[in-house]
């Protein structure tokens, strides 16, 4: 089952945990590259993962608008913040709740409208 299989604002730890497992498969995809030294990337990106995904699934319950694409940027946002936390930087967490924030929110609502970004494979 994947995250977008499950109804927004319901079932908040099983879509936190597939958040988080999301947050672990992009630390590993970094290390492929070399990016950073691997206890940071596992522990951060799934820490990423798990607040963004626990703080959509409760704004969508607290808000009571389940399918707003508010709920996503809402939860970029928070990560972002966490971001700034851990690099004790206001302007960093600052940038990264914008960022995050807003590719969340359009990721959010191309997913309601059909958006694609790229079409069928040309055989």
């Amino acid at each position: 089952m994947g995250y977008w299989d499950l109804p927004e604002g319901t079932d908040c730890v099983e879509k936190t945990w597939i958040a988080t497992k999301l947050g672990t498969a992009l630390a590993e995809y970094s290390l492929m590259l070399l990016i950073t030294p691997v206890e940071i990337v596992f522990l951060f990106s799934a820490a990423m993962g798990a607040i963004f995904g626990m703080t959509t699934c409760l704004s969508a319950q607290a808000r009571e608008a389940p399918d707003d694409p508010l709920n996503y940027f809402i939860g970029g946002c928070a990560s972002g913040i966490f971001l700034g936390a851990r690099t004790h930087s206001a302007i960093t967490g600052t940038s990264a709740c914008l960022g995050l924030g807003t590719l969340a929110f359009f990721t959010k609502v191309g997913k309601m409208e059909g958006w694609k970004l790229a079409g069928p494979p040309k055989l």
